[in-house]
C-alpha cells in the first residue's frame, strides 16, 4: 500500500539515501564499459519481409511498461515546454512512440537493374558506450553488464536529454506520467522518456528478446558482441556486403548487413522524427566536452538516482 510523502520528506530522506546508494550506484561515466560480456543481435535485412510480428511481438511483451499519462497535464512553466501526447495514438506502427519501441523501415532501392524494396527493423542501436546513459543528469538511463541500456521510468523526468545526445533520436517522450508530477510539476521535466530495453527481464531469466523470438524468418541474431561482429562480416564477405553499427557512435550493439550499401538505404528510407536514419555516426563519447559533462555529471547523477530510488520506495 502507497503512502504519502512530503517533499520536506522526500529531500531529507533522499539524502541520506544518497550517501549509501550513490556510492555504490555511480558507475564511471566517461569510460566505456567492457564489451567482453555485452550481448549483441545481428539484423540480416536480406531476411526480414516486413511482416511485423517483431512489432506485435515487442508491443505485448511490453505492454505493462507503457504510460498510463494523468489528464489535465501541468502547466508548464515556461509554457514554451512541449506536451508530447501518444496516449491517444498508441496504435501507431509507422515509427518510434512511447508505445512502439520497435518498427520497420522501407527502402526501395536498385539492385542490379531492378527495384527492390528492404525492410528494417529498427529500435535503439543499444551504444557500447552510451551517451543516452552516461549524460543523463538525474541517473534515469543505465547500462546492464550485458550491455544493454534501459531507461528506469520510476525515476525520469523527461527532460529529454537522452534524446538530445542520441545520434538516432531514439527516445520518445509521454508527458503527463512519471516522478515530475509528484515532485514539480510545473518545473521540472514534463514526463518520461521511452525507448527499447532489450527485454531485459528475459536476457535476465536466460531467454530472448520477444521480437527475435517471435520472428518466423530468423532476421535477428543475439549472442557475444564479439561473435556477433564475425558472423557479420562472414555473411558480408560472402554476398559482397556492408555492416552497419560496429563503429558508429562508438560502436553499438545492434549490428546490419546488406547486401546494398548503407548509404544507398539512407537515402532512400523516410526519416525525420521517430524514424532514425543509417548515417555514418561519429563517436560521441570521445568529444571532449561529452566527456568533461560526463565526469560533471556522475556524481550528481548518482545522487539523483539513490533520491528516485528512496522515493520509489516510500510511495510503495
Amino acid at each position: 500500500m502507497s503512502r504519502s510523502i512530503t517533499r520536506r520528506a522526500f529531500l531529507k530522506g533522499s539524502a541520506a539515501a544518497a550517501g549509501t546508494l550513490a556510492s555504490g550506484n555511480i558507475a564511471n561515466a566517461a569510460v566505456a564499459p567492457h564489451t567482453g560480456s555485452h550481448l549483441a543481435t545481428l539484423i540480416d535485412i536480406r531476411k526480414c519481409i516486413g511482416c511485423e510480428a517483431c512489432v506485435e511481438a515487442c508491443r505485448d511483451a511490453n505492454t505493462n511498461k507503457f504510460p498510463d499519462p494523468k489528464k489535465p497535464f501541468p502547466e508548464m512553466v515556461p509554457s514554451r515546454v512541449p506536451v508530447e501526447d501518444w496516449s491517444d495514438k498508441k496504435e501507431i506502427r509507422h515509427r518510434l512512440t512511447p508505445y512502439n519501441w520497435l518498427f520497420i523501415q522501407h527502402a526501395v532501392v536498385e539492385v542490379n537493374g531492378e527495384e527492390t524494396e528492404f525492410t528494417l527493423p529498427r529500435r535503439c542501436m543499444h551504444c557500447v558506450n552510451p551517451p543516452c546513459v552516461k549524460l543523463c543528469p538525474w541517473g534515469a538511463a543505465r547500462q546492464e553488464r550485458n550491455g544493454l541500456s534501459r531507461i528506469d521510468a520510476e525515476i525520469c523526468l523527461g527532460g529529454s536529454k537522452c534524446k538530445k545526445v542520441c545520434p538516432w533520436d531514439i527516445p520518445q517522450r509521454q508527458t503527463g506520467t512519471g516522478l515530475y508530477l509528484d515532485l514539480l510539476p510545473s518545473f521540472a521535466g514534463n514526463g518520461v522518456m521511452y525507448k527499447c530495453d532489450r527485454c531485459h527481464e528475459r536476457l535476465r531469466d536466460g531467454g530472448v528478446p520477444a521480437c527475435i523470438e517471435a520472428c518466423p524468418e530468423g532476421v535477428q541474431t543475439i549472442g557475444p558482441r564479439n561473435e556477433i561482429i564475425e558472423k557479420a562480416h562472414a555473411i558480408a564477405d560472402e554476398i559482397n556486403g556492408y555492416v552497419y553499427g560496429e563503429n558508429e557512435n562508438g560502436g553499438t550493439n545492434t549490428l546490419y548487413v546488406s547486401p546494398v550499401p548503407f548509404e544507398t538505404l539512407n537515402a532512400a528510407m523516410e526519416k525525420g522524427k521517430g524514424k532514425p536514419h543509417l548515417e555514418s555516426v561519429k563517436d560521441r563519447m570521445a568529444d571532449a566536452n561529452h566527456l568533461a559533462a560526463a565526469m560533471l555529471i556522475a556524481p550528481i547523477a548518482g545522487i539523483a538516482a539513490a533520491a528516485g530510488k528512496f522515493y520509489k520506495s516510500v510511495k510503495r
